[in-house]
């Protein structure tokens, strides 16, 4: 029976020598301690990331939302121009991604290996994108939340004559876009899905349900 009066003692080492968990942290420096909380969220922010993955229809409309915000505010502050054309140029670096195949056909050998379906008769490949919607859509949202937080700093409401930045703006979509529509007819892919013949399990005709089925 330990004596009352008597100081408890330490924890002792474990046998291979090592100090226990409990002196561990009770020697943690503080950088030590930051880098593991820091770790901690980044695990459950990538968490909720994945959660949200098949949530297509909600994730767009939240970024709509936060584009309508940050709209909003450049709109009523009449400033930061200069940040909204960088805004445009990096989405129309995103959109040239998401619109682009995988593996450009014009690299490609195509004795190599598969191409792109080039008849209404051939074999349905989805189109693999350069860069995932997923990956498009986080891109974005993170592009207009680093936007609007830089609204709340006077440094980078740059005093510049808008009407020049936006007329470059479009002249350079108009140029990118037709020479992405151009890449897409001469190497006929389409980047998005909708109207491609596909298999669907239940739509089988009269000819393949009977070949299924069991001859006597």
């Amino acid at each position: 029976m330990m004596d009352p009066g008597a100081t408890p003692t330490t924890s002792p080492p474990t046998t291979d020598g090592a100090p226990s968990s409990g002196a561990l942290h009770s020697t943690d420096t503080p950088a030590a301690a930051v880098h593991r909380w820091a770790f901690v969220f980044s695990q459950r922010y990538q968490h909720l990331l994945d959660k949200s993955t098949p949530f297509l229809l909600y994730r767009w409309i939240g970024f709509c939302i936060i584009a309508i915000i940050y709209t909003t505010r450049v709109l009523l502050l009449q400033g930061f121009y200069v940040v909204s054309y960088a805004l445009g140029i990096y989405i129309l670096n995103l959109l040239i991604g998401f619109l682009s195949p995988q593996v450009d056909p014009e690299f490609l050998d195509l004795s190599d290996g598969p191409v792109l379906p080039s008849r209404s008769s051939d074999e349905f490949r989805p189109f693999v994108r350069r860069l995932p919607e997923f990956k498009f859509w986080y891109s974005i949202t993170k592009a207009f939340c680093i936007a609007f937080v830089l609204t709340f700093f006077s440094a980078f409401d740059v005093p510049v004559f808008w009407p020049i930045l936006l007329f470059y703006w479009v002249i350079l979509f108009t140029l990118t876009m037709k020479k992405q529509i151009l890449h897409m007819v001469k190497y006929k892919y389409v980047p998005f899905s909708f109207g491609k013949q596909r298999y669907d399990g239940r739509r089988a005709n009269s000819t393949e349900t009977s070949s299924l089925l069991p001859r006597d």
